[in-house]
Formats: structure tokens, C-alpha cells, sequence
């Protein structure tokens, strides 16, 4: 029962971190990347954020690595 507690402690301080960068200006340019599609066309608009679900998901990789080695 320990490690879930540790666990929901380290992955509640990752939230609140991700929170106060996002809450100073840093995520601005989070789905702004160059890579990510855009596509107007008279009444359709087309987004898919292509480099940003590359990076989030490279980040997200590191962590969960991180995680196991420990």
C-alpha cells in the first residue's frame, strides 16, 4: 500500500507543477509547435497537433522510464 501512496503523492506534484507552468505563461506555446496541422477552408477548420502529441508523448516516456528505474 505504500508505493500507491508514494505514487499518488509524486503524480499529484507533477499535476501541481504542470499547473503553475501553465498558470505563469509557459504553456502558451503548448499546440502552437511548428509540426502541428492547421487547415482552413472556407466553414471547415482542421487542427491535429502532430509535434505536440510527439513531445507530450517523449516526456511522458521519460517519466514512466523514470518511474521503473527507481
Amino acid at each position: 500500500m505504500t508505493e500507491i501512496g508514494k505514487m499518488l503523492v509524486v503524480v499529484g506534484l507533477l499535476v501541481a507543477a504542470v499547473g503553475a507552468l501553465i498558470w505563469a505563461g509557459i504553456g502558451r506555446w503548448i499546440g502552437r509547435l511548428p509540426g502541428d496541422i492547421h487547415l482552413h477552408r472556407g466553414n471547415f477548420s482542421f487542427y491535429f497537433p502532430l509535434a505536440t502529441s510527439i513531445l507530450l508523448s517523449l516526456l511522458l516516456t521519460l517519466i514512466l522510464w523514470l518511474f521503473r528505474k527507481s
